[in-house]
């Protein structure tokens, strides 16, 4: 019996140090990199604490502490481009709340963890479907800094209106199907063979056309020596390479010399 009068006491004892606390605690500390929120019997107020310490009245006033500092959140997505060609995105996402508009954040969505499960995830994963569907897979490539930029504004004009500030994005990785990716490295192939047959007929079409323009040439020079190479000119030829012996010439009768007044006869 008297224990159980002991634990009563003990009790009682220990709410009323409790309570004693609380209406002794008549301040909240607000610690950097975060904005308090006050509310009044639970309702939220127009006022956001700042840094440092604040005067609050106990019991009436309780306060939410919520960071703004900058955070990251990593969303992967799966995505379609144009012509519906799987796509598969990494993005990593640098966000704070809004400052001045904290209570408004906590009081419409949440907390930091209702921040990044209700809104972030969500919007992160809608925009980039709608961004990616405007280009082909090609284009995902070539056009990566246009596909970053598109992203960015459309996902920081939705999460203002959720009083979320987006400091930076990443698109880290975007890969595609294994099919794609086969269908791709067959193609680059099938454009290099095409490349090397069109080199070997272009090759073939220079050579072709360098025989003929040597044969061509070949016929200009006969053509013009022909012209040029009178009688005379042999003539003149033939005794500037006579070594001045006769040849003799074998007739039925007799051997008999070449005549040489033939040999040096002009017409």
């Amino acid at each position: 019996m008297k224990q159980i009068k002991f634990t009563n006491n003990a009790g009682k004892i220990t709410a009323l140090l409790f309570l004693i606390t609380i209406l002794l605690t008549p301040f909240v500390v607000v610690n950097a990199g975060e904005r308090g929120v006050l509310m009044q019997f639970g309702e939220v107020q127009k006022t956001v604490l700042g840094e440092g310490i604040h005067i609050i009245i106990p019991i009436v006033n309780t306060v939410k502490r919520i960071s703004v500092r900058v955070q990251k959140q990593e969303v992967s997505a799966e995505a379609s481009s144009k012509y519906l060609q799987d796509v598969f995105t990494d993005v990593v996402l640098n966000w704070h709340v809004i400052p001045e508009e904290t209570n408004i954040i906590f009081q419409e969505i949440g907390d930091e963890k209702d921040i990044v499960e209700k809104i972030i995830n969500p919007a992160v994963e809608e925009v980039l479907k709608a961004v990616i569907a405007t280009y082909t897979t090609e284009e995902i490539v070539t056009k990566r800094a246009e596909v970053k930029s598109g992203v960015d504004d459309t996902l920081t004009a939705i999460l203002h209106d959720y009083h979320i500030a987006v400091d930076d994005i990443s698109l880290v990785h975007v890969n595609f199907s294994d099919k794609f990716s086969e269908a791709v490295e067959a193609k680059q192939i099938a454009e290099q063979d095409a490349k090397r047959a069109d080199f070997i007929v272009l090759k073939a079409a220079k050579e072709a056309e360098a025989k003929v323009n040597l044969a061509k040439g070949e016929a200009e020079i006969n053509r013009l020596l022909h012209d040029s190479l009178t009688n005379e000119i042999l003539t003149r030829q033939a005794i500037e390479k006579w070594d001045g012996k006769l040849p003799l010439i074998v007739t039925k009768d007799t051997p008999d010399f070449l005549n040489t007044s033939e040999i040096l006869k002009l017409k």
